[in-house]
């Protein structure tokens, strides 16, 4: 009997130790992301980001990032046209997924965050594909709609090292945040 009881009673232990490790709160963030890439020739990147975030502090969470970019490369390259230079237009993806911490205060109806997310990111350019280390830091605010909902607008500085050249683009997002 003492056996089982003490059986007992570490069984309940670690489940109720097990337990606060998950997370209780957290939000889900859908939205429209804009981004520069390229300073030596700039290429601007329209797409989505979704993240996911489990708080296990009421300030600090970790966060699970994806998004996608899609633009058209604009180049001057020789091609059999009359005497000049024709311009060709080229399909660009990026994909990135990022992991890391996010700490946040809510103030009232405002929720201001910082995070450092890192991973990988991956590119397509028309058939030329890299796949790179990837860093974001950045910020952004929660504005709080009704209960479990909020309007975000964030920004990053994303590092990525695509065919061995380190460039650091800005990335905007906006959208919808289901907070729960």
């Amino acid at each position: 009997m003492r056996k089982f009881a003490g059986i007992t009673l570490a069984l309940f232990a670690v489940i109720g130790v097990a337990h606060a490790q998950i997370p209780t709160s957290g939000n889900i963030f859908v939205g429209y992301s804009l981004s520069q890439t390229r300073p030596s020739s700039p290429l601007t990147l329209n797409g989505w980001e979704g993240s996911l975030e489990g708080k296990f502090f009421p300030w600090v969470g970790i966060v699970a990032d994806f998004s996608a970019g899609y633009g058209k490369n604009n180049l001057a390259i020789p091609v059999p046209c009359a005497t000049t230079t024709c311009p060709t237009t080229q399909n660009v993806r990026r994909y990135t997924y990022l992991f890391g911490p996010r700490v946040s205060i809510p103030i009232r109806r405002f929720t201001p965050f910082v995070q450092a997310l890192f991973g990988a990111a991956h590119i397509n350019d028309q058939g030329s594909t890299d796949t790179s280390f990837a860093d974001a830091i950045g910020g952004g605010l929660d504005y709080r709609l009704i209960h479990g909902l909020a309007w975000r607008t964030q920004g990053d500085e994303l590092h990525t090292n695509f065919f061995s050249v380190g460039e650091n683009h800005f990335r905007f997002s906006t959208g919808i945040d289901v907070r729960f």
